[in-house]
């Protein structure tokens, strides 16, 4: 023992190669080779004749073979060079989430639902108006106004994103027509109701399809996420009930699922879809779109894009291409642009408009998602920076939750009235 101890020593400091104790470290690894030996095991698939019978006894296993070759069409394509797919997972994580799923099926086509219209925009504008009044309330408990009120009235419209000017517009009116006496939140809310209603009306435009113009191209723009697809299909439904002819585009050449989701939706509406694999060059799809839905003298043609942020340039240039490309089917082609906005994204919101407005020409506005948020002020913001036509509001999934935008409920609803007047 006292041999191997320094001979141990003597190799572990490379003083001496020590011949003896090199056998003890391998006594220790035949220890590991005795579990390898289990791989043998595998090699025991002699019973294999029992299951390979079983294979074609279950022809269940064929329709299996499809699924998992749609799997890699939702990954990003390695695409045209036109295409930056770095962003592409965070839509397909939307899309895992049923964001793109749910509003596939549509509602059933009856007057019911439109009946109800002012309540579903009241609920879907409750967490909006909520976050207003109870902040109007606490600010105004039937006393004095006073400039110090004023102020933070001002702060509480500010923070609900209806924007500084508005904010003013309405701090200024109660100033002149209520400084110096008793106010309560009530009167307070009908000052901002009529205010917002002031800002909106000129912008509550409904889209107008000319139809001298076969096919009236409608391109829809917007950055992930914001609703382009399911809007595309809602719009489709109404046109159809319309009585128009409607043919779309699945010009999100990114997505797999995009392009499914606007299948099903054609299938719904009768609608064709014009459509690529994944991973094609969008601008050259969008021409042969514009080509055929003139050939076969179309009312509606709605393209779809893939969603893009408006600080990415190189994104930004790839759709004004496939708006260069539509004009020289038809000149004066798209004849609507279309914004999509997630009401979400609150003061973002208004950079979108700007950049994409210079950049794609924006014609109209589209709101979605004004159900998930408590920023819906921040369409009274747009209105009064931009002007834009806003044409559509969503406050939902459902088909019959997407309806032409009227000033007045929506002003009602944000103040947080229960009924229209």
């Amino acid at each position: 023992m006292t041999d191997k101890k320094p001979g141990f020593f003597q190799r572990l400091f490379g003083t001496q190669p020590a011949p003896e104790p090199i056998p003890a470290p391998p006594e220790t690894r035949p220890e590991p080779p005795a579990e390898p030996v289990t791989p043998p095991e595998p090699v025991l698939p002699t019973p294999e004749p029992d299951s390979v019978p079983e294979v074609p006894i279950t022809p269940d296993a064929i329709p299996d073979v499809p699924e998992p070759e749609a799997e890699p069409e939702d990954l990003p394509p390695p695409g045209p060079p036109e295409t930056t797919p770095d962003y592409v997972e965070e839509i397909e994580q939307r899309a895992a989430t049923g964001l793109d799923s749910t509003p596939i099926i549509p509602a059933p086509e009856t007057a019911a639902p439109q009946q109800g219209w002012f309540q579903r925009l009241a609920s879907g504008l409750k967490r909006s108006s909520d976050n207003l009044t109870t902040s109007i309330t606490s600010v105004f408990t039937k006393r004095k106004l006073d400039a110090a009120t004023l102020d933070e009235l001002e702060d509480v419209l500010i923070q609900a994103d209806l924007g500084v000017d508005t904010a003013m517009a309405i701090a200024e009116t109660l100033r002149r027509d209520r400084f110096d006496r008793d106010v309560s939140g009530e009167d307070v809310r009908a000052v901002l109701s009529a205010e917002v209603e002031k800002v909106l009306g000129p912008v509550a435009r409904p889209l107008a399809i000319d139809a001298r113009k076969k096919p009236f191209v409608i391109l829809m723009i917007g950055v992930n996420g914001s609703g382009k697809t399911t809007t595309i299909g809602k719009l489709a439904q109404k046109f159809a009930a319309e009585g128009k002819s409607v043919m779309l585009a699945a010009g999100d050449t990114f997505r797999a699922a995009a392009i499914e989701q606007l299948q099903v939706w054609g299938q719904r509406t009768g609608a064709p879809v014009i459509s690529r694999p994944a991973g094609a060059d969008a601008s050259g799809l969008a021409f042969d779109a514009v080509t055929q839905a003139r050939a076969e003298g179309r009312d509606v043609l709605i393209i779809d894009t893939a969603g893009r942020l408006q600080n990415r340039d190189e994104l930004m240039d790839e759709l004004e291409k496939v708006i260069r490309v539509i004009k020289k089917v038809d000149p004066e082609a798209p004849h609507a642009t279309l914004l999509t906005l997630d009401a979400t994204t609150g003061q973002n919101a208004l950079r979108q408009v700007e950049i994409f407005g210079q950049r794609a020409g924006v014609t109209g506005l589209v709101m979605t998602k004004l159900d998930g948020t408590a920023r819906g002020g921040i369409l009274v913001a747009i209105a009064r920076k931009f002007g834009l036509p806003v044409h559509f509001i969503g406050v939902g999934e459902g088909i019959a939750d997407l309806e032409p935008f009227a000033a007045r409920d929506f002003a009602r609803a944000i103040a947080g009235f229960e009924r229209p007047r």
